[in-house]
Formats: structure tokens, sequence, C-alpha cells
């Protein structure tokens, strides 16, 4: 159906809620630099001190991520080891079960060949004790990230010494280590930014999702063989195993949508902010953060591939949304990568409080959109009829529905359904007959 006159009126609020995201921009962007600044300034000393620790100047993508967002979730540093990972031994410890993301695996040097001496150190490496003909032992996680802390304490004190960094700018005392990671705190202005300092191998390693048809069609196909191409990192799954950060390759998924036109961005960033403003109570509630919104965005640019389905602002929100609810009703968000892993699963939310939010900022948005006193009006009745959460519970029962043609049904259930693709109105036809004793049941 057309706009009501209603929804004509929402335009302008949509858009000026977006320049007023996009007015902060340009600023948090050159808070994260100060910070990141900070950060390679300490990890060139660690560097100076241990020649096995690189540092990584290569960062475009994670500036254009903070760029985007309101959160403050914690940013990822990875700190790349100096080894020539194709002659690493990848050991696979048991096979990935449906519901878990990558394989975990053990990185071992082999017996044969030359053997990187660096990196069979007692500090890094434990010996095979299994009597292994190929692998003569392992290079350990847990003791890499307690000798990069080590070595990053050493790097702090120093450069405050040597006034390398401003007084207050970083301070060891923050400094966390964790099964995964090193948390560190570094100020920039009167922002705050967290990082996860993460030890990484990089080399080369199929990811068979990427080459999938669906993807093909969702990115633009130049730069996805791009990603398939490059190596990928490998990060701490544990105190003995590695696995492969998936959250580096959804970075550059996201890169790459970015080369298109529309509202695909956008729509992350405005629900990145409600998020956070309104659904987590400016971040001081637990809730969805920015990593789940991001496999929303990704999984409804498969489910939309059509340049039209983002041309215009609201429409490119709503295809969020529905994608977002429909997860929160089935309590079920599944990995972009590895979809038989649930993103929702073990969070301790309370996924339907969570899901009473974000279904009320789709009925009525315009309370979360109105950034200053001066905007407040009569809100238009909700958006949301009869029907609607039944509805959104239907890929629990059946995975078929986890379709275009079933997103454009609630698309049109919010009043926001305008495409005119004849074979795709035919598949949501046939939905309707096979949902239409829904529509009398209570959201």
């Amino acid at each position: 159906p057309a706009p009501g006159p209603a929804m004509a009126v929402q335009v302008p609020l949509w858009h000026h809620y977006l320049r007023a995201i996009r007015s902060r921009g340009a600023p948090r962007a050159r808070d994260y630099q100060r910070a990141e600044d900070v950060l390679l300034t300490v990890l060139e000393r660690v560097h100076d001190l241990d020649p096995r620790f690189l540092v990584d100047y290569s960062r475009d993508l994670e500036a254009f991520q903070f760029a985007l967002r309101s959160s403050e979730d914690p940013l990822d540093m990875e700190v790349p080891l100096c080894v020539d990972a194709e002659a690493l031994l990848v050991e696979e410890v048991g096979a990935a079960e449906a519901g878990d993301g990558p394989a975990s695996c053990r990185l071992g040097v082999s017996r044969e060949g030359p053997r990187p001496e660096q990196w069979t150190a007692d500090d890094v490496f434990n010996v095979s004790s299994d009597g292994s003909a190929k692998c003569c032992g392992h290079i350990v996680p847990s003791k890499v990230l307690h000798v990069l802390k080590d070595l990053l304490v050493a790097a702090i004190v120093h450069c405050r010494h040597q006034s390398l960094i401003a007084p207050g700018s970083l301070n060891a005392d923050s400094l966390r280590e964790e099964e995964l990671h090193l948390s560190l705190l570094v100020s920039s202005g009167w922002r705050t930014v967290r990082f996860h300092v993460v030890p990484v191998v990089r080399r080369k390693h199929r990811v068979p999702a990427l080459e999938g048809a669906q993807l093909m069609h969702a990115f633009p196909g130049g730069s996805l063989r791009r990603i398939v191409g490059q190596e990928v990192a490998l990060v701490p799954a544990g105190a003995q195993l590695w696995r492969v950060s998936t959250d580096h390759l959804l970075t550059r998924l996201l890169g790459a949508l970015g080369s298109f036109r529309g509202h695909r961005l956008d729509s992350l960033s405005i629900l990145d902010r409600v998020n956070h403003e309104s659904w987590r109570d400016s971040g001081q509630s637990p809730g969805l953060t920015y990593g789940h919104l991001k496999t929303v965005l990704l999984w409804a640019s498969v489910l939309f591939p059509a340049p039209e389905d983002w041309a215009e602002l609201q429409g490119a929100v709503y295809r969020l949304l529905v994608v977002l609810l429909c997860c929160l009703a089935t309590r079920n968000l599944p990995h972009f990568l590895y979809p038989g892993c649930n993103l929702l699963r073990d969070t301790g939310l309370d996924l339907n409080a969570l899901y009473q939010r974000v279904e009320h900022f789709a009925s009525q948005p315009e309370a979360s959109l109105r950034i200053h006193v001066t905007h407040l009006g009569r809100s238009p009745p909700p958006r949301i009829g009869n029907g609607v959460k039944a509805l959104l519970q239907l890929p629990a029962s059946n995975p078929a529905y986890w379709a275009t043609a079933y997103f454009d049904v609630l698309l049109d259930k919010f009043q926001v359904f305008n495409i005119q693709d004849k074979e795709r109105i035919s598949a949501m036809q046939s939905i309707f007959q096979k949902t239409k004793t829904l529509d009398s049941e209570e959201c």
C-alpha cells in the first residue's frame, strides 16, 4: 500500500535524526584516532622489546566502524604474531557441532623443516607429550597473552616516562588479563575507549560460508572475492586453543556494503543509536550489542538484495527491524557465517522485555527519534496490528520462512512495503494463504 499522510510527515524526522548522528560521527572518529594513536605508540614499544609481536597499522575499517556507532562496546586491537603461519600445523580439535561457531584448533610446530626458535621458547610453547611423529609441540595462547601483558606494562611505563603519551591517557592499572584478550582503557579527550588487545596469527583459511551463492547477490562481486582471498585471523579460543576470528570477516563485509548506494549503513547507525539511548537506557542496562545489530544488517542485506529496498531511509530501517523482531520472537539470531550458532543463546538477556521495547519502537518510533523537546508532537497510531507477533514465530517452526517473501509479508504488516517485483508478490501471497488464520490472534 502507498504510504499514508501520517507516514509522509515522519520522513523528515528520520532524516533529522540521521543528521544528528552524522554530526557526531566526525568527532567520534577523531576521538577514536587519538585513542588508537596512544595504543599504537605503546605497541611500537612492545615490538622493540620483543620483535615476536608486530604492530598492525591497517585499521581503516575499525575507524569507519567506530564512526558508525553510538554504543561504547569494547574495540579489538589485533597484535599479529611474527611467525610463518603457513608452516604451522593446524590441528582441529573435534568437529564443530551444528550449534557451535568455527572449530577450535591447536597451532603446532612441525618436527620437520625449519623450526621457528622464537616460538618454541618455554614462555609461549608447550612441548608435545603424546609422542606425535609430526608435531613437536604447540604455541599456547594463554602463555602468549601472559607475555604480551607483561610487555604492555613495561611499554606503558616507558612511554609515560619518556613523555611519548599524554599524561593520564593510559594507565597500566587498567590492564586486565582475561581468558581471550587483554582489556585496556585509553582516554581521548573527554571520551574513554576500551580496547581488547588480542594476539592473532594470520594465515590462509577457507570459510565456506563466504563462498555461498546468496552472498554474490548481496555484496559487490569484486569485494567478496578480495575478502575470500585475504588471510583470516586466528585468535585465542581458550587456554590451549585458537579459532577463526569471525568479527574480522564481518567487519570486512560491512565495509563492502558501504560501497552500495542507499541507506544500509544509515539504518544500522539509527538502530544502534536507538538501542543505546532507548533500549539500553543510555548504555546503563544490558541488551543488544553493536555486533548483534551488525549481524541483523548483514542478514537483511541478503534477504533484501535489490537496490530499491534500501533507497528510502524509513524503509531501510524497517528491513532491519522485521529481521530483528523475528529473531527476538524466535529467540534465535543466526551467526552470519555459521547459521547453526545462535548469537542470543546464553547471553543472559531478558528477550521478552527486549522484544517489547523493539516492538514498541517499530510500532511508534517517533518518541525515540525526537532528540530535542521542540520535536514533541502527536504521534500517529501504532503501526503493528493483530497477528504480527504470531507471524514472527513462523521461522521457529519452519526454517523455509527465513526468506525474502516472508519478510515482505512483515513489511506489509508495518505498512512500509513498497516493491513491484511480481515473483516476490506471488510468493508473498502464498505465505498469506498459509498464515491468514493468524490475523485474529493478539500480539
